[in-house]
């Protein structure tokens, strides 16, 4: 009996161990988790500072327009799209209706204008886009 009593303590220990350890190693994992992103973005925030100091603006204009560029790049490879708006029927779950006005050339319901980029990150909205909307008057959809 007091053999296994032992060894029921001894594997209770190492449970407990184990379960430490897991978790020290889970928190490093979250802590470094933006590691390889960082590092991709690391060579585009290098080029823009050397832009920067270039101080001639037809070279910054270039360079800050090709750090766009590869920034762009890297958010796209990382699973980020943008979210089309203008023109486009408003959706509740992609949009956020700022502000409403009655317009000729649209549709009631139709995004009049993209007042703030939205990005999607692998099918999921990360930043809904800021719009406004076309919001006809009851009048004139009865005429």
């Amino acid at each position: 009996m007091e053999k296994y009593k032992e060894q029921v303590l001894r594997l209770q220990a190492d449970f407990e161990n184990f379960k430490k350890h897991t978790e020290k190693q889970l928190s490093e994992q979250i802590h470094y988790a933006n590691e390889k992103l960082i590092l991709k973005i690391l060579d585009a925030y290098e080029d823009l500072e050397r832009a920067l100091k270039s101080g001639n603006s037809d070279d910054l204009q270039e360079g800050v327009d090709l750090i766009y560029h590869k920034l762009k790049k890297i958010l796209e490879g990382e699973g980020l799209e943008e979210i089309t708006a203008e023109g486009e029927k408003f959706d509740p779950y992609l949009h956020e209706a700022l502000m409403a006005e009655a317009h000729e050339d649209f549709k009631n319901g139709e995004i009049i204008e993209e007042l703030c980029k939205g990005y999607k990150l692998n099918s999921k909205v990360i930043k809904y886009s800021k719009v406004k909307v076309c919001k006809k008057n009851d009048e004139k959809n009865d005429a």
